[in-house]
């Protein structure tokens, strides 16, 4: 095995462990809301309980990374670039810690809302009467919603760079826009995108094609024109977008998306 090679095997499995810890802080995280929401603290307090904890675990790593050094015997060179690297690092993770512990507001309201709707009792059959005809529903067409995603250059991939197998996640992410949201949803997903704009560009540089995750087969969503739609959904509509897609389509796909979006609510497992 070449060393090249090595290092990608390497790298895929750190992702692999990565991914791992985030779902599994994902359920704690969880645990910890429902667990508090029983001897009666709010959704505020809880929030600011949870970002306290996971900006004192980003401290944890910060201070062990500034106490890290350079191997013994080390050239002077090569410690003065040691503790360089020590330095850009740790200052990040700060940013990290004082970002932490002031966001993530409106997760324990989320957290109740998923739970609310995972122990929601099946809905009986409903009567049949006698109901008025709406009428014909406003239909999305899919070649308009598209042609508004390209108007999107800087949150695309290059189009020699993209690699769509067909339309399928177009498809799907199009079933989960509800009736009430068809007119007008151009209009809201170029709002959305907009909105976005910074958030979308560093994900396309983070994880999109010709980046380091994406080298190992990894996040193959990012970077194309429906993945802006998926994104929308993500935010609007997470649990009618997950339904549809688990009908349809592998999750993995979905998920590597969620884990590099970070949105409101996580539904990966």
């Amino acid at each position: 095995m070449s060393t090249e090679q090595h290092d990608a095997d390497a790298y895929g499995q750190e992702l692999a462990r990565i991914s791992h810890h985030q779902h599994e802080a994902t359920a704690a995280r969880f645990t910890v809301f429902q667990a508090l929401a029983a001897v009666g603290i709010g959704h505020e307090q809880a929030d600011d309980i949870v970002s306290k904890l996971e900006a004192g675990a980003v401290a944890g790593a910060h201070t062990w990374i500034s106490e890290s050094s350079p191997p013994h015997g080390s050239e002077p060179r090569f410690e003065d670039g040691w503790f360089a690297g020590v330095r850009d690092v740790a200052s990040y993770l700060l940013r990290i810690a004082d970002t932490t512990a002031t966001t993530g507001r409106g997760r324990a309201a989320s957290s109740a809302m998923l739970l609310a709707h995972l122990q929601q009792p099946a809905s009986p059959a409903p009567q049949e009467t006698p109901v008025e005809d709406p009428g014909p529903a406003t239909a999305l067409d899919a070649k308009d919603v598209l042609a508004a995603a390209e108007r999107f250059p800087w949150a695309l991939a290059a189009p020699g760079e993209r690699h769509w197998p067909d339309g399928e996640f177009l498809d799907v992410a199009l079933s989960a826009v509800r009736t009430e949201e068809r007119e007008g949803y151009i209009e809201r997903l170029e709002v959305f995108v907009e909105q976005h704009r910074a958030r979308l560009e560093e994900l396309l540089q983070a994880y999109g094609p010709g980046s380091r995750p994406a080298s190992h087969g990894r996040y193959a969503l990012i970077g194309q024109p429906e993945t802006l739609l998926i994104l929308e959904r993500m935010e609007t509509n997470p649990f009618g977008l997950r339904s549809q897609w688990e009908k349809e389509l592998e999750d993995v796909l979905l998920d590597d998306l969620e884990f590099a979006w970070g949105p409101r609510i996580r539904l990966s497992r």
